[in-house]
């Protein structure tokens, strides 16, 4: 049979069945999965646990030698198989087929994999799994699920966000769900149970380091020039890679560079800043940029990017971190005046 992530819990609540597969592109998800299914095993009797790892030269005959291998006293064992490569290969496809053509009620297999193609999913050993047992295969949150996922992260923790706060979070997340779940956490140890502002948050998740790229992207969009002076200086003496630093400055100069021209062309603003994947709380710093930096000056600066690009590389002579900071000054320049005093 076929299970959802979120059916998972329900179904762990009634009869378990003798074989488990879990398997996704998201290793929290496949992580929390697997543990349920231990912590169900254990609560049903399966006090016995061995675990196998099915690496290369993989030893087949353990699966068998381990569901044969019972305790004297009676108890139920939980196989806990992992085939990190996704794939266990002939010899471990005939020996999961035969597993499960044999299975009995003493023995709970349960296997855990790494994402798969299409090709796998559809493999004799995985329907032979799926159909002895339950097939898992935990799906992400898109970007639109992902405030309500952390939302219900912090339920557990009994503690709750309003929408703005959650949007925060999940901007500085996005595609990754284990960095999400260590934020929750550290949520969870530095504050009471209850509401967290959107300041708590905020301090929590930029209080990582004292310098970083988020903040050098903020002080860009704030045009703060104070604080994108010292933050370049702070990267500067930590290390950080000069590719990283122009990745982080272009990304919000292209976004500026495009909901320009959608303006420009006459587009709705907030069309434009869907499109740009510009939400929540970053939005407020976009517009300050937006009414500052012109269609002239952002293509400007893309441009004078494209030139740091041939600097880092070794194409162009020059101070690469001095002129970081003149890009950044370029776009926190305010905006010209006209003569009634408009820009």
């Amino acid at each position: 049979m076929q299970l959802k992530g979120e059916q998972l819990d329900a179904h762990l609540a009634g009869p378990l069945k003798p074989v488990y597969v879990v398997w996704g592109d998201e290793p929290l998800l496949v992580i929390e999965a697997a543990d349920a299914i231990r912590a169900a095993a254990r609560k049903n009797g399966f006090d016995e646990r061995e675990v196998l790892t099915a690496l290369s030269g993989f030893d087949w005959n353990q699966l068998t030698q381990a569901a044969g291998n019972l305790s004297l006293f009676g108890g139920r064992k939980l196989i806990d198989l992992r085939i990190p490569t996704g794939k266990p290969g002939r010899e471990g496809s005939a020996a999961l087929q035969d597993y499960c053509s044999r299975c009995g009620p003493e023995t709970l297999l349960l296997v855990t994999l790494p994402a798969l193609d299409w090709k796998d999913e559809k493999a004799s050993w995985l329907t032979a799994l799926a159909g002895t047992g339950a097939a898992i295969k935990p799906a992400a949150p898109t970007l639109a699920e992902l405030p309500g996922w952390i939302a219900g992260r912090l339920r557990r923790q009994e503690q709750t966000a309003d929408r703005e706060a959650l949007a925060f979070i999940a901007e500085r997340v996005e595609g990754n769900l284990l960095a999400a779940q260590q934020e929750i956490r550290k949520l969870g140890l530095l504050y009471p149970k209850g509401p967290l502002t959107l300041e708590q948050i905020g301090e929590a998740v930029l209080n990582v380091a004292r310098f970083d790229l988020d903040g050098l992207r903020e002080a860009l969009l704030a045009g703060d020039v104070a604080r994108l002076a010292r933050t370049l200086d702070g990267l500067r003496q930590e290390g950080e890679a000069p590719p990283l630093v122009l990745w982080a400055m272009t990304e919000e100069i292209r976004t500026l560079t495009q909901i320009r021209g959608g303006l420009a062309e006459g587009r709705p603003l907030d069309m434009l800043m869907r499109d740009a994947r510009v939400w929540g709380p970053r939005q407020g710093p976009m517009k300050k940029a937006l009414g500052r930096v012109g269609l002239s000056e952002a293509r400007s600066a893309l441009a004078r990017a494209g030139q740091l690009d041939r600097m880092i590389k070794g194409l162009a002579t020059g101070d690469v971190w001095n002129e970081f900071l003149r890009l950044g000054l370029q776009l926190s320049a305010p905006p010209p005046r006209t003569e009634s005093g408009r820009a």
